[in-house]
């Protein structure tokens, strides 16, 4: 292999927003915020949806308004006659 073309495996903690469950795991990404976990410091990295809030992993079903948002864009791209 070739030496310093690879990206650093660095120690991450993935931060859940709806659920604030953390996930200790290793990345090539990286932030600036940081947290001492166990003596060793962790990039946070905040995620909107991991496997603990996604529907496909929950089980939790979801309801979409489609008919809504029809109605809502055809009301205001129509045309006016």
């Amino acid at each position: 292999m070739k030496k310093n073309i690879h990206p650093s495996l660095n120690p991450v903690c993935f931060v859940d927003v709806s659920t604030g469950k953390k996930f200790i795991s290793k990345s090539t990404a990286s932030s600036k915020k940081s947290e001492n976990i166990d003596g060793v410091d962790h990039h946070v990295l905040v995620r909107d949806v991991t496997m603990d809030s996604h529907p496909a992993y929950t089980g939790e079903k979801r309801f979409v308004d489609t008919a809504g948002r029809v109605e809502k864009f055809q009301s205001k791209f129509s045309r006016k006659r």
